[in-house]
């Protein structure tokens, strides 16, 4: 299975310089928490819900600050056509929860930890649907009970 299939679409991004508080609006608007940055259509960096909160507001910065002075850089991405088991190495080596998806230089959208839970349900339910059925179709305890 390849990162492609997991990730979600497309990632929201703002140019290098933008206001913390439009970032903030932006991921409310959009629903997510992570928002990479750009700067002529190159990666430059990403920031997260936390970033925000935890190297901005906690350091006195205020929505007039730059997302800038947050934004982690470099960052750790995937490719679009690695195979999801790179993905599950680059989070578990990172330690971090959300991975720009890339399409040689272009961010095309965003891998999180949640995606990998699903992958990892869709993966666990594929295996134990046969054995549940089986289950259900004969009855616990000895044969002709």
């Amino acid at each position: 299975m390849k990162v492609s299939e997991s990730m979600s679409r497309p990632a929201v991004s703002v140019p290098t310089g933008t206001l913390l508080g439009q970032v903030s609006r932006d991921m409310a608007e959009y629903g997510v928490g992570s928002v990479v940055i750009t700067e002529g259509g190159t990666l430059r960096g990403i920031v997260t819900d936390r970033d925000i909160a935890v190297r901005g507001l906690a350091r006195g910065l205020d929505s007039d600050a730059e997302v800038d002075a947050v934004m982690t850089s470099p960052v750790v991405t995937v490719e679009i056509t690695d195979d999801i088991h790179v993905a599950y190495r680059t989070f578990r080596r990172s330690g971090f929860r959300r991975l720009p998806v890339v399409d040689g230089h272009r961010v095309v959208g965003v891998l999180t930890v949640d995606d990998m839970l699903m992958d990892v349900f869709r993966r666990l339910a594929d295996l134990l649907g046969p054995v549940a059925w089986s289950v259900l179709e004969e009855p616990p305890g000895p044969p002709g009970a």
